[in-house]
């Protein structure tokens, strides 16, 4: 769990964790702030339960390296880069088990996800729902995916939630997190292996719950539209990478990038109400005009 921000919110996490059905499991805190408190309660809670492990960085790495990081610690077979403000339910780790015992051949995993807020309410924000309803594939049990297919689904529109994979350990070492991004790391990662030959498991059992809250780094660069310039190079480059493999299809979707440009679109009436000139600017230029890389 790489860590940054709200307190209470990572402890939730933490307890979701031990709270699992399945005692298959250990977990490593990689904490990137300076909050007070947070190294005494995690050796509190580590003297009665061994399978915690904690560590605060001497200085802030940022989000890309502290995830780096994190990941390097792993040493298990499998491993899930859980969100610090998001939970578990109580059966995530019983769930990716049997879905990599019925699927070794699988380096992802994915289970079902339900969204929750700031409170932990369970949510449908239009996001989600676009997700779920327009770009998901409708997943019965487990269905394993794999090459051009599963390539150009997510470019199409990443309805991945990369927090509650589990990856094969492995695998997910071998590709690591590119420090050229801030908000497109985890679908380089998804995309990286999947033109390594790497096949992903989608299981519809709901067992992760994923938070949405306006504080969140990725909610604040989509609301003044940041993010979108390092998704517009990202998918230009990725539909380059596509077309030189023979990947015609995918390589359309990532020109394209249908999900990326309307979730911009959807964010433009907010900057006009809030006044943000320079930010409106930016939403409506990346969804409306032709896609061309800075520079």
């Amino acid at each position: 769990m790489p860590y940054y921000g709200d307190v209470p919110m990572m402890q939730g996490a933490v307890r979701s964790v031990l709270a699992q059905t399945d005692p298959r499991w250990r977990l490593t805190v990689i904490d990137d702030g300076q909050e007070p408190g947070v190294p005494e309660w995690f050796a509190e809670l580590s003297a009665g339960e061994p399978r915690v492990r904690y560590d605060r960085n001497e200085r802030n790495l940022g989000i890309t390296r502290n995830f780096q990081k994190s990941l390097g610690t792993a040493d298990a077979e499998f491993v899930a880069m859980i969100g610090c403000d998001d939970e578990l339910l109580p059966d995530y780790v019983a769930t990716m088990l049997a879905v990599y015992d019925a699927h070794p051949e699988v380096a992802m995993a994915q289970p079902g996800v339900e969204v929750i807020d700031a409170t932990g309410a369970v949510v449908t924000p239009l996001v989600d729902r676009m997700k779920r309803n327009v770009f998901a594939p409708r997943v019965r049990g487990v269905q394993v995916m794999e090459g051009e297919k599963l390539a150009a689904s997510l470019l199409r529109g990443n309805w991945m939630y990369f927090p509650a994979i589990c990856w094969r350990t492995e695998a997910i070492q071998a590709v690591g997190f590119d420090q050229a991004f801030t908000v497109v790391q985890d679908l380089n990662v998804t995309l990286s292996l999947i033109k390594a030959g790497e096949k992903l498991a989608l299981s519809d059992h709901v067992s992760f719950r994923y938070r949405r809250h306006p504080a969140s780094q990725s909610s604040t660069q989509a609301t003044d539209g940041t993010r979108f310039d390092e998704e517009r190079d990202f998918f230009l480059a990725e539909a380059d990478r596509m077309k030189t493999m023979g990947w015609n299809r995918a390589s359309r979707a990532g020109r394209r990038h249908l999900a990326s440009r309307l979730h911009a679109a959807a964010l433009t009436p907010s900057a006009a109400r809030r006044g943000d000139v320079a930010g409106l600017g930016r939403l409506a230029g990346f969804a409306l005009l032709p896609a061309r890389r800075r520079g």
